[in-house]
């Protein structure tokens, strides 16, 4: 039997988390990367963290997934001056920065051998800025990225309907406080 690469995958959320896994598993041993200092209030993020952990059990059998420790005055600190930033703007890629960086320096510590974010399987993200943070976090930590766009051949479709299949919690805004939904 053929060994597959490793993969550290950045989780953003547990129903983008499934489309991206089954897309990912035939190439890839997947393991999770949930960093989420950037969800507000803390409510929500346990909510978020209960729907990653059971795509975790539910897709990858279980395995160790890697869960950073919140800390949302580090995501504040990252994008002040930044606030009033329209959502997709600026603020939102210094947000996939954060989390990329995380999950690319993880990967470095694991010794795995690529990375990857569920971040593009999103109709509301701009795949292109997401492949621009991957490749910057590349370079900075000298370990590959693998780009996708996810949300292509249904990729959202797919994470809609297999997270209804599991039951799991699906939000209705990114996560910061900034996005919020009046």
């Amino acid at each position: 039997m053929i060994k597959k690469p490793t993969l550290l995958l950045q989780g953003c959320c547990g129903p983008c988390s499934t489309a991206v896994i089954k897309k990912l598993e035939e190439k890839f041993d997947v393991y999770l990367f949930f960093w989420g200092s950037n969800i507000f209030p803390k409510e929500e993020y346990l909510k978020r963290l209960e729907a990653v952990m059971t795509v975790n059990q539910s897709f990858l059998n279980g395995k160790d997934a890697i869960v950073a420790p919140y800390n949302e005055e580090e995501y504040l600190e990252s994008v002040k001056g930044l606030e009033k930033e329209p959502e997709g703007g600026y603020r939102c890629e210094k947000c996939f920065e954060l989390r990329m960086y995380a999950c690319a320096k993880k990967t470095k510590e694991m010794g795995y051998n690529y990375f990857a974010s569920t971040l593009s399987v999103s109709p509301h993200k701009n795949a292109k800025i997401i492949a621009e943070v991957g490749k910057r976090a590349e370079e900075k930590f000298g370990v590959k990225f693998f780009e996708q766009d996810f949300k292509k051949e249904n990729g959202f479709l797919l994470s809609t309907t297999l997270s209804k299949e599991l039951g799991i919690y699906r939000q209705n805004y990114c996560g910061c406080k900034f996005s919020i939904r009046k």
